[in-house]
């Protein structure tokens, strides 16, 4: 049976960064569209204490349904598509870290392994804080606390809209914690997540190759 790898290696150079970028986040944002109510309710399952609020899932699905609406279902979600910068830094990093490696190495397997380990240095560098906030907004119910931190509402007795809201939970984890609050659970992302680009993209290579 015919071998068909010798797959083409796209290089930074061959890429049109135009497309690259548009298409790029075009298209992640349809999929976070997509699966972020499912992100929101899985949070809230495993922040919940047992099965005080929510019985499973679609017990969850329902109720955040019923008592905020769709809006409830996709809370911090505008925050959390400041992650999409993330995605872009981790391809441009990793492509640019090939190219400077690329001087002193011609080895793909020494290229991809600096790559990639740096681009997810980059992109969790931007990313935790942000899911920080957006995982403290999803946290926000009508009625009983779940988090650590309540949204104040207005003084009418109206929620306070998206922005204000963040403004708020930025304040408080300041307040709490510091710049340090907003990186809890840095080390553990990157011990997750440095090794695994380090590891995959050099295989990644050498199937290719």
């Amino acid at each position: 049976m015919e071998d068909k790898r010798n797959i083409q290696i796209i290089e930074w150079e061959h890429l049109d960064k135009k497309k690259f970028y548009v298409f790029g986040v075009a298209m992640t944002m349809m999929i976070r569209v997509s699966v972020y109510p499912f992100t929101l309710i899985r949070t809230r399952l495993q922040v919940q204490k047992g099965k005080s609020l929510y019985h499973g899932t679609f017990d969850a699905f329902i109720k955040i349904l019923r008592a905020d609406g769709v809006t409830g279902l996709y809370r911090g979600f505008l925050v959390n598509t400041f992650t999409l910068i993330s995605g872009q830094c981790y391809v441009t990093t990793y492509e640019l870290t090939r190219k400077f490696v690329a001087d002193y190495s011609q080895s793909n397997t020494v290229k991809s392994l600096v790559a990639g380990g740096s681009a997810s240095l980059v992109a969790q560098s931007i990313t935790v804080p942000i899911d920080v906030v957006s995982q403290h907004l999803m946290m926000q119910r009508k009625g009983e606390r779940m988090g650590r931190f309540q949204v104040r509402g207005s003084p009418e007795g109206r929620g306070i809209v998206a922005f204000g809201q963040t403004k708020d939970i930025i304040r408080q984890i300041l307040r709490a914690d510091g710049l340090r609050g907003f990186y809890r659970g840095y080390v553990a992302s990157l011990l997750t997540y440095i090794p695994n680009s380090a590891v995959w993209w050099p295989f990644y290579h050498f199937y290719a190759g």
